[in-house]
C-alpha cells in the first residue's frame, strides 16, 4: 500500500470522526496520486512526470467546474538538495532539472505551480501541503522508501542497506501526525505551502541503528555506493503550520516505529513470526515523502 492510500483510509476514518452526525454540505478534493518512490522514480519517470502535471491539471479542471476545494500534496522534494538547514516555505530549492530524481521533484513543483494559477486565475480554492518522509502501519513493504526498507531488511534478517556514508540525513513523521496536518490545513483559512513533517532529524546510519533497536541488535548494516541527486539534508522548519494550523506532530519515530514493525511481522511472516526469513531482497536508496 502506498503512503497516499494509507493517508486516503486514515483521512476517511478521520473525517467519518469528525463529521459523525453532521451533514456533509463542503465538496472538497484530496490529490495524492504519484508515484513517489526511488525505484519508480527512476524507471518510470515520464509517468511519474504526467501524474504529478496531467494529473493535477485534470483534478484542478474538475475542482473549478464542481466547486470543490482542492488540496495538493506536494512534498519535500520541491527543496532538492537544500542549501538552507532546516527548509521554510519562502526557500526557493535547489532542485536539479536534469536529473535522475527531477521527474518527481519538478513535476511536485509544476503542480505548484499550476495549483497557484488556478487559484489567482480561476478562483478555485485550494490549499498544499510539503509532505516530508512519512511512514505507518499498511505501507507497502518493497516501496523502496528506506524506513519499509530497513525495517523490511532487519525483519528478514537482511542487512540493512545504507547508500553513501549515511550521513545524509532525513526528518520522519507518523501516518497519524499528517493526517490531523492536513485536516487542519483542509478545514482552515489558509492556502500554505506549509511543511507537514517531524523536525526530529536522523542520519541514515540513526535510524539504522533505532531499527536495530526495535528489531534485531545484531542486524548488520551494509553500505554501498550512493545514488545520484540524493540530497544531503532535510528537516522541515513547521513555524509556520504551528503559528496558523496550531498543528505540530506528537509522535516520535521510537514510539511509531514498532507500531510499524508489528505491522510488517504479521504481513511478512502471517501469524509466525519466527517462519524463515524471505529471500526477496529490498533495496532502494533514502526514498521520498
Amino acid at each position: 500500500m502506498s503512503v497516499s492510500l494509507l493517508v486516503f483510509l486514515f483521512l476517511q476514518a478521520k473525517r467519518i470522526e469528525w463529521n459523525k452526525g453532521e451533514e456533509e454540505e463542503e465538496k472538497v478534493s484530496f490529490f495524492f496520486v504519484s508515484p513517489v518512490t526511488s525505484l519508480n522514480s527512476c524507471s518510470f519517470c515520464r509517468g511519474v512526470h504526467k501524474t504529478n502535471v496531467v494529473g493535477t491539471l485534470n483534478m484542478l479542471g474538475l475542482a473549478k467546474r464542481v466547486g470543490a476545494r482542492f488540496l495538493l500534496t506536494s512534498t519535500s522534494e520541491v527543496y532538492g538538495d537544500p542549501l538552507q538547514h532546516p527548509q521554510v516555505e519562502t526557500y526557493w530549492g535547489n532542485v536539479n532539472p536534469i536529473g535522475v530524481r527531477s521527474c518527481y521533484d519538478e513535476g511536485k513543483r509544476t503542480a505548484e505551480t499550476l495549483t497557484m494559477d488556478y487559484h489567482r486565475g480561476a478562483q478555485v480554492e485550494v490549499r498544499i501541503a510539503r509532505i516530508f518522509n512519512t511512514y505507518g502501519p499498511r505501507m507497502c513493504i518493497d516501496d523502496g522508501r528506506v524506513v519499509s526498507n530497513f525495517v523490511a531488511q532487519a525483519l528478514r534478517k537482511e542487512p540493512l542497506t545504507v547508500y553513501g556514508d549515511g550521513n545524509q540525513t532525513r526528518s520522519f513523521q507518523y501516518v497519524s501526525d499528517l493526517v490531523e496536518g492536513l485536516m487542519r490545513l483542509m478545514e482552515g483559512e489558509h492556502i500554505g505551502p506549509f511543511n507537514l513533517g517531524n523536525p526530529g532529524e536522523f542520519t541514515m546510519v540513526e535510524l539504522a541503528k533505532v531499527v536495530q533497536e526495535t528489531i534485531d541488535p545484531d542486524a548488520k548494516i551494509e553500505f554501498r555506493p550512493n545514488t545520484e541527486d540524493d540530497p544531503h539534508k532535510r528537516k522541515p522548519d513547521i513555524t509556520r503550520a504551528k503559528e496558523l494550523l496550531g498543528w505540530e506532530p506528537k509522535i516520535p519515530l521510537r514510539q511509531g516505529l514498532p507500531l510499524m514493525v508489528s505491522d510488517f511481522r504479521k504481513r511478512i511472516f502471517g501469524d509466525h513470526s519466527d517462519a524463515n526469513p524471505s529471500t526477496t531482497s529490498t533495496t532502494a536508496g533514502t526514498g521520498s515523502s
